[in-house]
């Protein structure tokens, strides 16, 4: 039975308007588009580059694609709002705070901040090391836009093997690589795709004169655990350089939990050899593993054969926003990893973060970070870390950090937030809150940013890590607290008394 919504027609125009408002952060604008979403010369946003023999393909897209809605242009005046008071801030959260849903007064860590100027509005324990659970991918997505930049791609290759007739796969770290045609993503995103690698690379064989090679994967990219510490689970793949779909079984459904391949690597391998069969070209054996030679010319080996390219890293991160996928956020780490010259490994990867945020002149306080997805619960993170990342990706000065925010889910329409935002209390903010969720045993948080009553654009990170019942019972109290914050008329001064009566004039007697 389809789910009946509350709010009134004029509550919810109200609120698509003001969303408009709130996503203004992510502009400059051009042409109703975002600029953040223009990426190399064709403007290329989503769309993974098409396979092509080595050499021969371009350095940007041929196509444009947005992977978001068109928005428009913020309006005039004054689009940040007046200052917002500390004390309007804290009269609307207190009560909600006390929710016994969490656990009790002050087990809530909170910070909200102004996201103009940075200055903090209201904190409760915002610089605790609370448990972020997912909203841990806030710090993912501003470290991997800062270090690699939002038009980076991920390559997956096909080179020349050490021997005659070999071939190696090597794996490049994209864990959304297709053995299918994309539409999984109802053209929300365009993965790159293995049955493309496949064409590409028969064309460079036959154009060789081979039509029959022994085929090898190279899975070195990364180091240390393969496996996740939470074990095997639903929500993450072993996490290798090569896979296809996420090492899905059902690589038809994304964006939820489903079984994994126990060895994701070797079965994009036989994918790759049958997508090779079907373009006639044999493939002598079972794939096996293996080491690609280093880079070598045309007709040696290490020659680069065909190659496919992930979207820019401005949609990798959106899709992993706001979808909160686990496999690109381990992904991610390690790409950071790579650039900053350390270890594609968990612990490799969340000192890179640590790194970049550092340069980015954040104060970390107690963060420790062992994972890029927050599905560890040993992560600790300050909520006053998240609302700090929040507002430099909102800011003019880093407008290559903004796909940060536009990935996050919509309240009450995209994402993780799709069903959420549907009770009395909350309804008001659907669509005007964008934010990271996070969920795990006992933990639910939420992190974003809004524009309160009078426009004012505000971040905010609310970790509640000590729920004594069922973590998804505390949802509707912080999609409370978000959508306080979206009513709050926090810099507006309050309205003058009503003028006192005149005294009364007794009776008989006369009016001066």
């Amino acid at each position: 039975m389809p789910r009946v919504r509350t709010v009134a027609l004029a509550a919810t125009i109200a609120g698509v308007l003001l969303a408009v408002l709130a996503v203004w952060a992510a502009g400059p604008w051009r042409n109703g588009y975002r600029v953040s979403e223009h990426h190399g010369e064709h403007g290329d946003s989503g769309a993974g580059v098409p396979a092509q023999a080595a050499g021969a393909y371009p350095g940007g897209g041929a196509s444009e694609r947005r992977i978001t809605a068109p928005v428009l242009a913020p309006v005039d005046e004054n689009p940040a709002g007046p200052a917002p008071t500390d004390a309007g801030v804290q009269q609307a959260l207190m009560p909600l705070l006390a929710d016994p849903l969490f656990g009790g007064k002050g087990k809530v860590a909170v910070s909200v901040v102004d996201a103009v100027t940075g200055r903090p509005l209201f904190a409760s324990d915002a610089d605790r090391g609370a448990t972020p659970a997912s909203t841990t991918k806030i710090t993912t997505a501003v470290a991997a836009l800062a270090a690699l930049g939002p038009d980076k791609r991920i390559a997956t290759r096909v080179v020349a093997g050490s021997e005659p007739g070999t071939i190696v796969l090597v794996g490049g770290g994209d864990p959304t690589l297709s053995g299918l045609d994309g539409k999984a993503y109802a053209g929300a995103y365009s993965p790159a795709r293995l049955d493309q690698l496949a064409l590409a690379t028969a064309d460079a064989l036959r154009a060789a004169g081979v039509t029959q090679v022994k085929l090898q994967y190279d899975t070195s990219l990364y180091t240390g655990p393969v496996s996740h510490p939470i074990g095997v689970n639903d929500n993450i793949a072993p996490v290798v350089p090569l896979m296809a779909d996420e090492g899905r079984v059902d690589a038809t459904k994304t964006a939820v939990p489903g079984t994994r391949q126990t060895d994701p690597a070797g079965k994009a391998a036989d994918q790759f050899a049958q997508l090779l069969a079907k373009q006639s070209i044999a493939v002598n054996g079972k794939a096996t593993a293996g080491t690609a030679p280093p880079a070598g010319a045309p007709g040696t080996p290490g020659a680069e054969l065909a190659a496919v390219q992930s979207p820019p890293m401005a949609a990798v991160v959106e899709q992993m926003m706001t979808a909160s996928d686990n496999d690109i956020a381990e992904a991610l780490i390690r790409q950071v990893a790579l650039a900053k010259g350390r270890p594609a490994s968990f612990q490799g990867g969340t000192e890179a973060v640590r790194d970049v945020l550092t340069g980015l002149g954040v104060n970390l306080g107690q963060m420790a970070l062992n994972d890029g997805s927050g599905l560890n619960r040993a992560n600790k993170l300050p909520p006053a870390v998240l609302t700090q990342l929040l507002t430099l990706a909102s800011s003019p000065a880093h407008p290559t950090l903004r796909p940060a925010l536009t990935g996050m889910p919509v309240a009450g329409f995209t994402g993780t937030l799709t069903e959420r935002f549907d009770a009395k209390g909350a309804t008001d903010a659907a669509g005007l809150v964008r934010a990271k969720t996070g969920s795990l045993t006992g933990v639910s948080t939420l992190a974003g940013i809004v524009r309160d009553k009078d426009g004012r654009l505000l971040a905010f990170a609310f970790l509640a890590d000590q729920i004594p019942g069922n973590a998804e019972a505390a949802r509707t109290p912080l999609d409370k607290l978000a959508a306080a914050l979206a009513d709050c008329g926090c810099g507006t001064a309050p309205p003058a008394a009503p003028p006192a009566a005149p005294p009364a004039v007794p009776s008989g007697a006369a009016a001066g």
